[in-house]
């Protein structure tokens, strides 16, 4: 195993594990099927419609809605922009309540349109903004709450919505990792006034790149429209502000094609999220996130939570040891988005409030998984970890010393 420029000689402890040949990553892209896709770029080309809400942006729009049972679908060019867009919809300013313990985009989508992101804890449990914690952040500023179903795991809509209606604020949802999952048999995106996906190539679902707003408020998914085609409500009239938002035709071609792939996707997510499960099972100092098999889920992310109390190793110790051997994990959200820029120097003391968000920075790391990740590459990440975590305080003292 090599460790920065240095090698530990000690096979006995990996018990001989080989390196994996190739790097296995957390977000490898899904394709689909090519032909398919080829085929409607081919079509693209024949009609010369590239851009401007074209059959294939109609027909995607048309398929996310009625997955997530909502009347209105508005793709984006993606999510970030998607934000920005329902934002802006919204009339939100001053304030919003939004969770650091997410993708850095979902406070910059506020800050780019002047709003402050009030940082609010997340439950320890659940990873996602605890409604506890809400209330007694709320200002006579305060105008929204922008919640993020972390993991795609649903947040507690309710206790939300209830907050949201009894302070007038309005209530938005990242839903960046939860497409195509439910919440007590209810699909995310009919949450709130308005849910925004992403499409990015690192989510199951991909669009190469692309987003979504999705609602059941009309007025609002007008206000989403205009917003999204630089103010046009016609040929030639201009009624508002707005921007470039629109998705092309080739991403919602990339986009219908996973569609079609959905199920295959989710299938071989839940195979091996099942798998880590299993192998493990029993770990000292090591818990895989579960799902709950009751709900639909898309089972994008296999999160691992290193307990430091147990283990001599870190979070950080278990990615060196496994990038060591081609196999890349991601530690999400480190820092937190209020150790980010221009965050940690515009709001100094916000860590003093968000005990969990950084715990959970500090511990977190998600596995590679997805079409491209097989199974005896599951089993190899898992003995390492299992061999890793055994033990610890001899890997300890190797990894000091190969540092030193």
């Amino acid at each position: 195993m090599v460790v920065g420029e240095k090698r530990i000689e000690d096979l006995a402890i990996l018990g001989g594990v080989p390196a994996l040949p190739a790097k296995v990553h957390v977000g490898g892209p899904n394709i689909g099927h090519r032909d398919r896709l080829m085929e409607r770029i081919q079509d693209i080309l024949d009609r010369r419609w590239l851009t401007n809400g074209g059959a294939y942006v109609r027909e995607f729009e048309r398929r996310i809605a009625e997955i997530a049972g909502v009347r209105h679908c508005l793709a984006i060019c993606n999510g970030t922009v998607a934000l920005e867009i329902v934002i802006r919809a919204m009339g939100w300013s001053g304030e919003v309540i939004v969770p650091s313990f997410t993708f850095v985009a979902t406070a910059h989508a506020l800050r780019c349109l002047g709003i402050t992101p009030v940082f609010c804890d997340v439950d320890l449990r659940t990873h996602n903004i605890d409604p506890a914690k809400v209330e007694p952040l709320i200002t006579p500023r305060t105008t929204g709450i922008l919640a993020v179903h972390v993991w795609g795991r649903p947040c507690d809509t309710e206790s939300l919505n209830e907050i949201a209606r009894r302070h007038r604020l309005g209530l938005l949802f990242d839903a960046a990792h939860a497409f195509a999952c439910s919440r007590r048999g209810r699909m995310v995106g009919s949450f709130g006034n308005a849910e925004v996906y992403s499409f990015h190539a690192t989510k199951f679902v991909n669009a190469f790149e692309g987003g979504a707003v999705v609602t059941n408020d009309s007025d609002l998914a007008e206000r989403v429209e205009l917003l999204r085609n630089f103010g046009f409500a016609g040929y030639d009239r201009v009624v508002s502000l707005g921007t470039n938002g629109k998705m092309h035709e080739v991403s919602a071609a990339m986009g219908l094609t996973s569609l079609e792939s959905l199920e295959e996707f989710v299938a071989a997510n839940r195979r091996n999220y099942e798998q880590y499960r299993r192998e493990l099972a029993g770990t000292p100092g090591l818990d895989v996130m579960a799902y709950d098999d009751a709900e639909r889920n898309n089972y994008q992310y296999v999160v691992v939570t290193v307990d430091a109390d147990r283990l001599t190793l870190s979070r950080d110790d278990f990615m060196r040891i496994l990038a060591a051997e081609n196999v890349m994990a991601r530690r999400y959200f480190y820092p937190g988005c209020h150790q980010m820029e221009p965050y940690r120097s515009e709001f100094p003391e916000a860590r003093r409030n968000l005990p969990h968000t950084e715990a959970l920075t500090d511990r977190v790391m998600c596995l590679p998984t997805g079409t491209n990740v097989g199974l005896e590459s599951i089993s190899t990440v898992c003995r390492l970890l299992r061999l890793a975590a055994t033990h610890h305080g001899q890997l300890r003292r190797l990894l000091d010393g190969a540092v030193n």
